[in-house]
């Protein structure tokens, strides 16, 4: 009965100074490293794991390119992006009509009061100015159906 407490006094202390332990080891130093004789398969396969970590690294907050198994699937995926831009570039039509219109009301303006040509000329002005911005969001919508 006594020997039995005291394996059970050693496997508990065992146990605390494992728990106790850091659950990493700290890095071996480059000196204390020794040579080992693996085999060149062995190296190999540790090369490229380090390369695909080092690429997983440094794509891990980058874009990354969806690889596509077919030149017919990445063909698919340009004219898709080519359609997209077209169908997003149709809205730059509005905004040239747009700017077309403000300059005619501009004109009929002065024409029926020559008076107010400075007035007139700094509200066709900023009307200009929100057309102009409504058609460069349409071009920044365009360029990013085409590139992303």
């Amino acid at each position: 009965m006594a020997a039995l407490r005291v394996s059970a006094s050693r496997i508990a202390g065992q146990m605390a100074t494992k728990a106790a332990r850091p659950a990493m080891r700290a890095p071996v130093a480059a000196s204390k490293r020794t040579i080992s004789t693996a085999s060149p398969m062995q190296a190999l396969k540790r090369q490229q794991a380090s390369n695909v970590l080092n690429a997983t690294k440094r794509n891990a907050f980058g874009v990354q390119k969806r690889a596509y198994s077919s030149e017919i699937a990445q063909a698919m995926v340009e004219v898709s992006k080519n359609l997209g831009m077209g169908s997003a570039a149709i809205g730059l039509t509005g905004a040239g009509i747009g700017i077309g219109l403000v300059f005619a009301a501009l004109l009929n303006g002065v024409a029926r009061n020559p008076a107010l040509r400075g007035q007139l000329f700094s509200y066709a002005i900023l009307g200009f100015a929100f057309v102009e911005a409504i058609g460069l969001f349409d071009l920044m919508v365009a360029l990013m159906a085409k590139f992303t």
